[in-house]
């Protein structure tokens, strides 16, 4: 056995030793992965200046070539990186990336150009391009393994690509949507308050759009209610969620959701007139009389005709002696 050992290792030093010339080239670039670049055919796509290395790549694209794409393109990141040629080949990457639907790399390669060429002319391109990428892992789309393998579905990090587009263009036309998507991403995972977070924000720094700034108050407000109808004895989220419906019907009193947001505020005053009286009885059965009053009485003063009041007045009355008599 280890004699055998032996031979294999001497195998293997030798191995190493002999001149080898692996048949495709594997190079890893951050964010974008690993690619292979063609050995044996390299004189056909590679040529000796940047501005012919970038028609190359470009032919190559438009003739559904993306393997010659990506080569010629990322040569010239590779060979001229400070080039005027290098925005538009770290481009032409992206869009290989996305058409061979690996889009978290291809929003990584859009993502670089943002950085390293902030005056692309390709600049609301990219962006709208990142946005739309982001909608798929928004629909369900896995994130991948070293950008190969698929793993899971993540609404936080789906939310975190809307982020990095807000953040590259804060005031850009697509901003603006990008921003209400991240709520949509927390929303859709369950994170209700970093989703109200995200919808007022977009709300307050997107007034000036009263379309965007409508949908995220009227957002923001069934995030509210959403977190309400999860709550046990904690009804302040209701209370937040018919104060951002008040807000919604006061500032656009003329969108067609008004109605809506009058009736979810009808339904949530109930819910909060169930759940204080739902607190009253907790408080009642561990006999704490005085806290039980309070709360009995706030269900009268929240809707003094619900079928809750009626009861609540019989348990006041029965209560009344006990706190005469200092029973607390």
């Amino acid at each position: 056995m280890n004699r055998q050992s032996g031979w294999i290792a001497l195998l293997i030093a030798l191995m190493a030793l002999m001149p080898f010339r692996a048949p495709a080239p594997l190079s890893y670039v951050p964010g974008e992965g690993w690619y292979y670049e063609p050995y044996g055919e390299t004189a056909k796509w590679q040529r000796t200046r940047a501005k012919d290395q970038l028609q190359v790549a470009e032919d190559a694209f438009k003739a559904g070539d993306y393997s010659t794409t990506m080569s010629a393109a990322h040569r010239i990141l590779r060979v001229w990186p400070l080039s005027d040629y290098a925005p538009r080949a770290e481009y032409l990457i992206g869009r290989c990336l996305e058409v061979r639907g690996r889009d978290e790399a291809a929003f990584n390669a859009y993502q670089n150009i943002i950085k390293k060429y902030p005056k692309s002319e390709n600049f609301n391109d990219i962006l709208w391009r990142q946005y739309e990428i982001a909608n798929r892992f928004l629909a369900g789309e896995w994130f991948r393994l070293w950008n190969v393998i698929p793993l899971y579905s993540s609404m936080d990090e789906t939310a975190k690509l809307y982020d990095k587009i807000v953040n590259n263009g804060p005031y850009s036309e697509v901003a603006p949507h990008a921003q209400m998507k991240i709520g949509a991403a927390h929303e859709k995972g369950g994170d209700y308050p970093e989703a109200v977070t995200a919808y007022e924000t977009a709300a307050d720094r997107y007034h000036d759009q009263p379309q965007i700034a409508a949908d995220a108050l009227y957002q923001a407000a069934k995030c509210y209610e959403k977190q309400a109808a999860t709550a046990e004895y904690d009804q302040s989220t209701a209370g937040k969620s018919i104060a951002t419906y008040t807000d919604f019907i006061t500032f656009y009193p003329d969108d067609k959701r008004v109605a809506l947001a009058e009736q979810a505020i009808a339904i949530l005053k109930m819910e909060q007139v169930r759940g204080n009286f739902k607190i009253a009885q907790f408080y009642e059965k561990n006999k704490r009389w005085a806290g039980a009053v309070v709360y009995y009485n706030e269900v009268l003063q929240l809707d003094p005709n619900s079928t809750y009041a009626s009861v609540a007045r019989q348990h006041i009355e029965s209560l009344k002696p006990r706190l005469q008599t200092g029973l607390n």
